[in-house]
């Protein structure tokens, strides 16, 4: 009866967390969305709709080209074939409830109460059945023994704002985590096929493909020469034979794949969006690239600068594939693609938002410090969605969820006692960063700025964000690079430190005392 009621237990308090979860993307979902009733465009909100318009009404052959019935330059399909068939398959329900919703040209503009709830319910719906599971079922593998601990990991991920915040149904994040959780099963093949399938969703996932790249070769040359050239074999077949699958009705028009590919990677559009936390943005202020360089050349140095930040982690991780590599590879080349990387989004933050949130449990210092900026760097984009309330209120509840985690976990900075000069600096530090940022937050809100310099405090966010991703990029290779550096004065778990004589002189006395005896 005892060890019933005790298994029972953690199991309810991961459906209260979970149900907690869901509540908060709730609550946000009451908040309202950029472009809301201003026409022509209408926000992001009527891009979700338009691609159910177009994917439900026209052939496939016809999704991503430009026709009467298919206008690319209001909000035409920029994202894989796995993401048009989302579209589809939610474009058919929808038009099943209601077909004005999904009619095609008269539907342009809808803002159907009925509609924005259905379209609310299936982000929900699609973290339920993606992204939630995943998180619960990887912290659970990796944190099982110690079940305080994976309780807490699970709440902050689950609670991390930036995720809620930004239109919270993250297929592909759900997609990469599955494969994160895979490898880490040992299931290598199944990893690749749902890394693959993220990718198809998104082709930000390629933030992340350095990494799952190393740690699968890297996995392969380890293994036994009898079994190298057969792993190698089967995971090949496994990433092409899905990327052929998601592909396979383009391939059957001429140039289609051409035309689908041309729409993933829009190099018009410019070094990067709006005011992004990135480094090419942050310069911007004193050297202005756009003006002295051609988009080629641009293009060029940022996959230049990109390729040679990517190689130390990377072939750290290709010589020795472990998980705890690989956790940190992905979080570190994910923040190297976001900071030099051409056509960077605000919103793409939450790649690197990803691998920082698994690496919770071990380094909640660091990784809550991180999130918590990286929710910052997109405080103007959620000032347009009108999510003010809803920021403020998030990052509150984050902060309290990883307090409670430290207290179970405490992180390795507070262990150290010996450096408690060098912590005190590091805690001073994370709390004016902290501090900083809500007074540049309260500021952009109170204070007007110059009618010559209207984005000047998003300009001022996203030098502060990228002044400190910087920061991060340098602790996460540190970190990695000293991962097998043996610990001076190790104290075994099970013994109290004594005040008289080494270690090796008790051992060798016990072992005396012992012998006499005999």
């Amino acid at each position: 009866m005892t060890t019933k009621t005790s298994s029972a237990a953690p199991i309810c308090e991961f459906l209260f967390v979970i149900v907690c979860a869901v509540l908060v993307r709730w609550f946000t979902s009451l908040g309202g969305y950029s472009g809301a009733g201003k026409p022509p465009m209408f926000g992001d909100f009527e891009a979700q709709r338009h691609w159910m318009e177009i994917t439900y009404n026209l052939p496939v052959k016809k999704w991503y080209h430009n026709s009467t019935d298919n206008d690319l330059m209001y909000w035409g399909l920029d994202y894989p074939p796995l993401t048009a068939y989302h579209s589809w398959i939610m474009g058919a329900i929808s038009h099943y409830i209601n077909p004005e919703w999904v009619a095609l040209y008269s539907s342009r503009g809808l803002e159907n109460p009925l509609h924005k709830l259905f379209m609310r319910y299936s982000v929900i719906f699609s973290d339920l059945l993606l992204y939630i599971p995943a998180v619960c079922l990887f912290m659970y593998h990796s944190y099982k023994k110690d079940s305080k601990k994976c309780l807490m990991s699970t709440a902050c991920a689950l609670i991390y704002p930036g995720l809620i915040l930004i239109d919270h149904g993250h297929f592909h994040l759900g997609l990469a985590l599955w494969g994160i959780l895979a490898l880490a099963q040992d299931k290598d093949v199944l990893g690749a096929v749902a890394f693959i399938l993220a990718l198809c969703y998104k082709q930000m996932e390629l933030y992340h493909s350095w990494p799952f790249f190393c740690y699968l070769l890297g996995k392969c040359i380890s293994s036994k020469k009898e079994n190298r050239f057969l792993k190698l074999v089967r995971l090949t077949v496994a990433v092409l034979g899905t990327f052929c699958l998601c592909f396979l009705p383009f391939f059957k028009q001429k140039g289609s794949i051409f035309q689908v590919l041309h729409r993933l990677f829009p190099f018009e559009r410019g070094l990067y969006e709006d005011k992004v936390a990135n480094f090419w943005c942050s310069i911007s202020i004193f050297v202005k690239l756009k003006d002295m360089f051609p988009q080629k050349s641009l293009i060029y140095l940022c996959l230049s600068v990109t390729a040679v930040c990517l190689l130390p982690s990377g072939l750290n991780l290709l010589s020795r594939p472990a998980m705890s590599r690989f956790k940190l590879t992905l979080a570190s080349s994910s923040l190297i693609f976001f900071l030099f990387s051409y056509q960077v989004h605000e919103k793409s933050i939450l790649l690197v938002a990803l691998p920082f949130c698994l690496l919770l449990p071990n380094y909640p210092f660091l990784s809550f410090w991180f999130l918590h900026i990286s929710t910052l760097s997109m405080f103007p984009l959620l000032v347009k969605d009108g999510l003010i309330l809803q920021y403020f209120s998030c990052q509150a509840l984050f902060a309290l969820v990883v307090l409670m985690l430290n207290k179970v976990m405490p992180d390795q900075i507070s262990k150290k006692k010996s450096n408690s000069l060098f912590n005190w600096l590091l805690r001073s530090m994370m709390f004016l960063s902290i501090s900083g940022g809500l007074a540049l937050s309260i500021g952009s809100l109170v204070v007007e700025p110059p009618k010559d310099k209207p984005d000047l405090f998003a300009v001022f966010t996203a030098v502060y964000c990228c002044g400190h991703f910087l920061m991060f990029l340098i602790c996460l290779h540190y970190i990695q690079f000293t991962l097998d550096r043996p610990r001076s004065n190790p104290v075994k778990s099970n013994s109290s430190p004594r005040k008289n004589g080494p270690p090796e002189r008790k051992k060798a006395s016990d072992g005396h005392k012992k012998i006499k005896k005999h």
